[in-house]
């Protein structure tokens, strides 16, 4: 008996928010990206269930990527205007 299993790891991106600040690394003044990542185990190509979730801010100009906590992230995205969403 041959028993396949094909499992896995997929990962999903979601912007929130596009805030402009200045960035740590670069010292540009520009737009950061504020995104979540959710990550899914899956089984036979179907994703079953999360097996995790990071908010990153992305810096635009140099790429930098910074992650940030789900407080953060909720309170960054609620300042920005409906017309920026």
């Amino acid at each position: 008996m041959l028993l396949m299993l094909i499992i896995g790891f997929g990962v999903t991106e979601v912007l929130l928010s596009t805030l402009v600040f200045t960035c740590e690394t670069c010292g540009n003044h520009g737009a950061h990206q504020l995104t979540k990542q959710n990550r899914k185990f899956s089984l036979f190509f179907i994703p079953l269930f999360s097996v995790g979730t990071k908010y990153l801010d992305t810096c635009t100009a140099c790429g930098r990527i910074v992650e940030v906590s789900k407080v953060q992230a909720e309170a960054a995205a609620r300042q920005v205007g409906p017309d920026l969403r």
